[in-house]
């Protein structure tokens, strides 16, 4: 029989002081994950299948006439939910993020990584659509470990070729969704119907979007997760000892011992007094099977405790839950629970730190929700035309050119009209806007006409309301350039 002492000795290749996916010479271990199953894994499937199905479905989904989700950094246009934000509004987009930040922080104090496991799209694509072809073209885990150790031979050629020819033509098609949430739907319908010659910096874009993902699901995989996503990084000042986790059951687990080592001894019930431990310690759970190692995407033991390169996955709950099954155990012996509810049996969600961010959350949204409520239905900048001098007329009067940009931030069809209030003066149009398009902005340019005697040396502020029919929309303030012998100077 193996000595248990043995198998418990903390050692390199038994507890975690290093990197899975890195040996002792510094070399990448390539990771071959066992094909998952079980009740977490088919739930992860319904979510997986509603966010792709999002994804793909959403560059062409509109809310009065605006689409679901456009972030036109090139522009400086971002429409979220069909609401268009213009660089006026960077305000609310700043409370927006800071709103989001905080409610990751706060949820991930509460359940920890579990975005990681369910929502974030690396996790998605990867482990949905490019781990499932793999299995697909090539087999488990363990046929893809031994494919790659076989020479090259026509079926390991026409093997690899299909799966990254397939990987290549998804990783495209990722991009050209990508770039649609960038650019718009029509545009890059422009891009994929006129000729090449026409769109260089778009279908530039495009290769170059398609060899990152390309890269990074066929290559990467896990490294992005470990050494690229902030994220991970910043999860162990977010979590603590009541936070819900993937864990390793160790007070029930431990001690562990093989099926073979366990079930030798006499009866089936001696203690571990019989190899040498005191007569408390019993034979925990844990049989010691590795299929929770075998199945983990990340290739850490979870058993070793809470670790940076865990995403939640809750593919090692699975494997653990079927082992139970056949040891006629109770499930659960890997589960979603947290430090303080294995070691002390007591589960606290509300502690004073979530009770902080929480209340930091609600000023945050309250704040976001007021500004998002008084926000203006428009948006003017009237400017003087630059580069231009006052010019001089019949009269005694004087005439500077405006340009003046009008937003609308409804969803409805605005007729405006821009009047002069102060001083007493006329506007010329010369291309004034009339009607703007709900949810866009129009360009016009007017003059403005006044009297020597209203106007107060070499600049005169002028007010301007801007009016929807009767209704007054705003007030805008411009200066007017005029002579520096005013009579009223």
């Amino acid at each position: 029989m193996a000595n248990l002492e043995e198998k418990r000795r903390i050692d390199k290749q038994n507890f975690r002081d290093h990197l899975a996916t890195v040996n002792e010479e510094g070399k990448r271990n390539w990771i071959y994950p066992k094909k998952p199953s079980g009740r977490f894994y088919k739930a992860r499937n319904v979510v997986a299948v509603l966010l792709l199905t999002f994804f793909f479905s959403g560059p062409f989904i509109t809310i009065n006439g605006n689409p679901l989700l456009l972030l036109n950094i090139i522009e400086r246009k971002f429409v979220i939910f069909g609401v268009t934000f213009w660089p006026q509004d960077l305000h609310l987009l700043l409370f927006g993020i800071m709103t989001f930040i905080l409610f990751i922080v706060l949820f991930t104090a509460v359940f920890g990584r579990v975005w990681c496991g369910w929502t974030c799209p690396q996790t998605i694509f990867m482990e949905m659509v490019f781990r499932r072809i793999e299995y697909w073209i090539e087999g488990d885990g363990v046929d893809q470990f031994r494919l790659n150790k076989k020479p090259w031979n026509f079926e390991k050629i026409s093997k690899k070729v299909s799966k990254h020819a397939i990987f290549f033509g998804i990783a495209f098609l990722i991009s050209n969704m990508f770039l649609a949430y960038i650019i718009g739907k029509d545009q890059l319908f422009e891009i994929i119907t006129d000729p090449p010659s026409e769109h260089i910096a778009g279908l530039s874009s495009m290769i170059i979007f398609s060899g990152v993902f390309y890269g990074v699901f066929a290559f990467m995989r896990e490294q992005v997760c470990h050494f690229v996503c902030p994220y991970g990084r910043m999860q162990s000042v977010m979590l603590d000892n009541n936070s819900i986790n993937v864990m390793y059951d160790y007070v029930r687990g431990e001690t562990r011992a093989s099926i073979k080592d366990r079930y030798q001894l006499e009866n089936r019930k001696a203690t571990l007094e019989d190899l040498g431990f005191s007569a408390s310690e019993q034979f925990g759970d844990c049989i010691d099977c590795y299929q929770c190692v075998k199945v983990c995407p990340m290739g850490i033991d979870i058993r070793n405790g809470t670790q940076l390169e865990c995403v939640h996955c809750t593919a090692c709950i699975d494997a653990c839950d079927s082992v139970m099954d056949k040891i006629d155990k109770p499930r659960g012996l890997i589960r979603y629970s947290s430090e303080n509810a294995i070691r002390e049996e007591k589960q606290k969600v509300f502690t004073p730190r979530v009770a902080g961010y929480s209340g930091i959350l609600l000023i945050l949204l309250a704040t976001f929700i007021t500004l998002l409520t008084l926000r203006p239905d428009t948006e003017t900048i009237i400017l003087r035309e630059p580069g231009t001098l006052y010019q001089e007329l019949p009269d005694n009067r004087y005439a500077n050119i405006y340009n003046v940009k009008i937003l609308n931030k409804t969803f409805k069809e605005m007729p405006v009209e821009i009047r002069l209030e102060s001083p007493e003066g006329d506007i010329v149009s010369l291309g004034t806007i009339d009607l703007i398009q709900p949810q866009n902005s129009a360009e016009g340019r007017f003059m403005v006409q006044i009297d020597q005697e209203n106007l107060s040396g070499l600049q005169t502020e002028l007010i301007f309301g801007i009016y929807s029919g009767d209704e007054k929309l705003e007030t805008v303030t411009s200066g007017f350039l005029g002579p520096g012998n005013s009579t009223n100077n």
